[in-house]
């Protein structure tokens, strides 16, 4: 991911371990593997004390709620201030947790760096150790490992998988109460032993900051992207204490299942559109759609409107885009003795007027989201079959409109797909040159980087496409929200983690995982709310300027809220945007250049 490899048989200078001294005590950058030194990376770690602050100083006996945990009004959380700097875990810090790895010295001349060895082949090893004294306006941490490999046989055509377990020793509390089990995070190797990756594996569990952290590290040689079958050195833990940020601005919350909003930006205006009715459910005749409109970014919100109320049907937003005018254009999905797919149009957010009812050859469960492609006109993508049948059964495609809205041609792409081949609830992009990129959502169970979201693009304006697995698996039935910054070319891709109650980001640039899906950055944390699997979620972005929207709802059945975080666009500087994938570059010898 552009990282340069560095071996740990390098000469030290003053200056560089200074560097190194400098680098452990900030946030690391965003991308999934960044390359360092590890010799220096083991000085830091000796320098740098398991505490950040002194046990004996920290407040006690007041307890913190985790973060999220159920409320109906989420918490902002930005990634851009740590809370203090990491605590570092080294080799010799840490205890076998299960299995029998080993503690070894991986050496090269006169360097020896004390490693736990585990295997790329017996599954179930992994080490642990415990982390105290963070600082006390700690909300939440960040998690990184720093690995290496001896073995002459590392290539970066081979991955390696890694976990952690997370808990925390609350008083009053099982030291069970907070357990966490990681997502399974995939990353290359290096191109030549002895080089060394920081790999981000938790970009924000909360935690109560007076309360001892355990942190257990897994390796997983049995996950399905797992190719490389020697053992690899775990070399540090790193633990970074993150900040907590303001609550997201609430847009309803009245009683009752407020749910799957759509935002859309009209010019300077916002509007929120959203759906209301007694429970989880789509088809219930007290289900309405509903709108209200802001123009102070979501701070105040003007009155609710009704958009769509049909008798005996039940009724859910579930795309929204602007025409050639820059009227917003609303998909609702109207189920009642029959699916129908109604578009609407508003030019002020308040009153909406029908545009059409599209007759379609396969009935979508779901129309997203309207882009504008050229030579094409308007298009959304679409889906259809069942969230309860395995297939093969499911199909996606492109709906195309020349006039606005007012008629539609349908398109299938794939069909008879089985539900681990289904690409749901995408979002998509126009890049230029012909190309559209999307994500989508992906229905796969089980823990393992098998469930992650898809990737789906099109070099010649949507009549063609190839559907890919990328590399974003801390998702569970998490619907991907794509904004395109026209000023940076940055891409972000929003999406909720269910179960975990986490609004997630990754930024990029569009170039960088075009043909490469497996190079998506890191995530950051940009919000929290329910952790009630699926009584929260479904983000939908939209941007003012250099102002990013997202709405999301929140809470726990029968009464959820709608709620909207606001956070400046990304940019160069703050997203640092890496160039694309240049890891692999060799020189004649073969080794990295």
């Amino acid at each position: 991911m552009g990282n340069r490899f560095v071996p740990f048989t390098q000469p030290i200078e003053l200056n560089a371990i200074n560097a190194a001294l400098a680098n452990c005590c900030s946030v690391s950058g965003r991308l999934v593997t960044r390359f360092i030194l590890l010799t220096t990376a083991m000085l830091a770690s000796a320098a740098i004390s398991f505490g950040v602050e002194n046990p004996a100083d920290s407040p006690g006996g007041k307890k913190t709620a985790i973060a999220g945990d159920g409320g109906r009004g989420g918490e902002q959380r930005l990634p851009d201030s740590s809370a203090g700097p990491p605590v570092c875990l080294s080799a010799n810090n840490l205890s076998i947790a299960t299995g029998q790895p080993s503690q070894v010295l991986m050496s090269s001349g006169s360097t020896h760096i004390p490693v736990w060895s585990l295997s790329g082949s017996t599954v179930g090893q992994s080490v642990a150790g415990l982390v105290s004294g963070l600082p006390r306006g700690c909300a939440a941490v960040k998690v990184e490992i720093v690995v290496t490999t001896t073995d002459e046989s590392t290539s970066p055509m081979d991955e390696d998988v890694y976990r952690c377990h997370l808990s925390q020793m609350v008083e009053g509390a099982a030291f069970t109460s907070r357990y966490v089990l990681g997502t399974p995070v995939r990353t290359s190797l290096p191109a030549a032993p002895l080089y060394t990756r920081t790999i981000v594996l938790e970009s924000y569990y909360p935690v109560d900051p007076n309360a001892p952290l355990w942190v257990r590290i897994q390796r997983e040689p049995g996950d399905p992207a797992d190719s490389f079958t020697h053992p690899t050195g775990l070399a540090m833990i790193k633990v970074t204490p993150l900040n907590a940020l303001p609550r997201a601005h609430v847009v309803q919350n009245v009683r009752g299942y407020n749910s799957w909003p759509m935002i859309q930006a009209i010019g300077e205006k916002l509007v929120c559109v959203y759906s209301r009715g007694s429970a989880h459910t789509i088809a219930e005749d007290a289900r309405a759609v509903y709108a209200r409109t802001s123009i102070d970014h979501g701070k105040t919100w003007t009155k609710e409107t009704v958009v769509a109320d049909t008798p005996n049907d039940g009724e859910v937003a579930i795309g929204k885009g602007l025409d050639s005018a820059g009227a917003m254009l609303l998909w609702v999905r109207r189920i009642g003795s029959k699916w129908n797919h109604d578009l609407y149009r508003s030019t002020d957010g308040v009153t909406f007027s029908l545009v059409a009812t599209p007759k379609l050859a396969v009935m979508p469960i779901q129309i997203t989201d309207i882009f504008e492609v050229p030579t094409v006109g308007l298009m959304a993508l679409w889906f259809a079959g069942d969230y309860g049948d395995d297939g093969p059964s499911h199909s996606w495609g492109t709906l195309a409109s020349r006039d606005d809205g007012a008629t539609w041609t349908q398109a299938t792409i794939e069909s008879e797909l089985t539900k681990p081949q289904w690409p749901t609830e995408p979002s998509a992009v126009y890049l230029g040159d012909g190309r559209i990129l999307a994500v989508a959502r992906t229905e796969q169970g089980g823990i393992s980087t098998a469930r992650s979201q898809f990737q789906m693009v099109s070099t010649d304006y949507g009549a063609t496409w190839t559907r890919t697995q990328t590399n974003i698996g801390e998702v569970v039935a998490s619907t991907p929200s794509l904004v395109l910054d026209a000023e940076t070319g940055l891409l972000s891709n929003y999406y909720y983690q269910r179960g975990r109650g986490i609004l997630r980001r990754r930024v990029v640039d569009p170039d960088c995982v075009f043909d490469n899906p497996l190079n998506w950055p890191d995530s950051e944390a940009v919000a929290t709310g329910s952790r009630v699997t699926f009584d929260a979620g479904n983000v939908n972005a939209t941007a003012i300027g250099g102002t990013h929207h997202l709405a999301f709802y929140s809470g726990e059945a029968s009464d959820t809220a709608i709620l909207v975080t606001v956070l400046p666009a990304p940019t160069i500087d703050s997203a640092s945007p890496m160039p694309c994938d240049t890891s692999n570059d060799t020189d004649s010898d073969g080794r990295p250049d």
